[in-house]
């Protein structure tokens, strides 16, 4: 079995059971539920408790288990660019903001990058008269670059000079 079939598995169990999200993220717990709904589309790895836990509800194979607890191939098969409408938004942010959030984020920490790996995020629904708004909030480590070879009067990371 690859990992895009068990993908496609939990999510036919899913539709089958009538499951959300939420539902189950809060039965396998541990983490984000942009962390865990992730690991089920294939693109993070759940602890052993976790991947025992998911493995308890969708009623999975031992193989099938470990599989959910191993390192995947990540954004394996992506059309770049995203096609699907609502994932092009974003991509659509980073083409159209990226550059400002550079500028903006190096002049406040120097010479790095925001790390999506020591990396948080949390999505919450804003009633608003309106129509309702979603909020995204994102907070990575900051890593400065390193300047290899660096000697003397010259700095070795890039953290902002003052």
């Amino acid at each position: 079995m690859k990992r895009v079939d068990l993908t496609e598995k939990l999510l036919d169990i899913k539709r089958e059971k009538g499951w959300t999200w939420k539902y189950i993220c809060e039965q396998i717990g541990g983490m984000s539920p942009v962390m865990i709904t992730g690991a089920l589309l294939g693109n993070h790895k759940l602890t052993k408790p976790q991947a025992a836990a998911a493995a308890k509800l969708f009623g999975l194979s031992t193989t099938e288990q470990t599989m959910l607890n191993e390192v995947p191939m990540r954004a394996e098969g992506v059309t770049m660019p995203p096609t699907d409408p609502l994932i092009y938004r974003f991509y659509e942010l980073v083409l159209v903001n990226g550059a400002a959030w550079k500028e903006l984020i190096q002049e406040e920490f120097g010479d790095g990058i925001m790390s999506a790996i020591d990396f948080d995020m949390t999505m919450e629904r804003l009633p608003d008269p309106k129509g309702d708004r979603v909020k995204i909030a994102m907070s990575g480590k900051f890593l400065p670059f390193k300047y290899y070879g660096a000697t003397g009067n010259a700095q070795a990371y890039g953290y902002k000079e003052e």
